[in-house]
């Protein structure tokens, strides 16, 4: 695999966990990170191992899993350019809570979980970027929790859909593409149903013409439907 190198400063600038950092504390910052390339494919770290590293993307996708007792896996989160992942054992006990895959060529910063967590003692503004960033998630956990006790599977569905397009939507000619590919199985773990209800509601909006698949990606080509089938009208 290809060696960790040192990355410019001006790398870190649209990472979420370093905004409204003066440029002399990202040097620093930059001055412990290393980037490297991550292969489609590759296993970046595995559920249960000790963190060798803290994370944070720079182009591409990531997939983090978690699977049961049981070996069943389900997919908890689609990680897109600017998020950090497998930072919170920096923060807990220092073990990896789930897989985390590249899903496309991709490229990532990583620290010494030790470094990271001297640079939040010494400036307060990552500290709280990271506080930020950890209560946006559990925020977003809890809200899907709900939508699960108190929504249909269509409604949690269409919200899974534009939530990933804010945090990954691109505008082209024929509507809104989310920029991971997506399978199926993934839509149907993160809006808490089962394939064969996924499956069944996305063909029908296909069909619908709410909804175009090309290339293992989806574009909404009518968000504002989306959007009136998320709030239930």
């Amino acid at each position: 695999m290809t060696a960790l190198t040192p990355v410019d400063a001006k790398a870190l600038a649209d990472i979420a966990l370093f905004a409204a950092l003066p440029p002399a504390v990202l040097e620093e910052a930059a001055a412990m990170a290393r980037t490297r390339p991550l292969p489609r494919g590759l296993r970046i770290f595995d559920q249960g191992e000790p963190a060798g590293r803290a994370h944070a993307l720079l182009s591409g996708g990531v997939r983090i899993t978690q699977a049961g007792s049981d070996g069943e896996e389900i997919l908890v989160r689609l990680i897109g350019s600017g998020e950090i992942f497998g930072c919170v054992p920096v923060l807990t006990d220092g073990l990896y809570p789930a897989d985390a895959t590249a899903i496309v060529d991709a490229v990532e910063l990583s620290w010494d979980p030790a470094d990271l967590l001297a640079l939040m003692q010494r400036h307060s503004r990552i500290a709280i970027n990271m506080v930020a960033i950890v209560g946006k998630r559990l925020g977003e956990a809890q809200e899907r929790l709900r939508e699960l006790a108190t929504q249909s599977a269509d409604r949690r569905i269409a919200r899974t859909l534009l939530r990933l397009l804010d945090q990954a939507g691109c505008r082209t000619g024929d509507g809104l593409r989310i920029d991971f590919p997506l399978r199926r199985k993934d839509i149907a773990d993160i809006a808490g149903t089962t394939l064969h209800t996924a499956s069944r509601i996305l063909a029908a909006w296909q069909r619908d013409g709410l909804l175009i698949s090309r290339n293992r990606h989806l574009v909404i080509a009518s968000p504002e439907a989306m959007d009136r089938i998320a709030e239930g009208n």
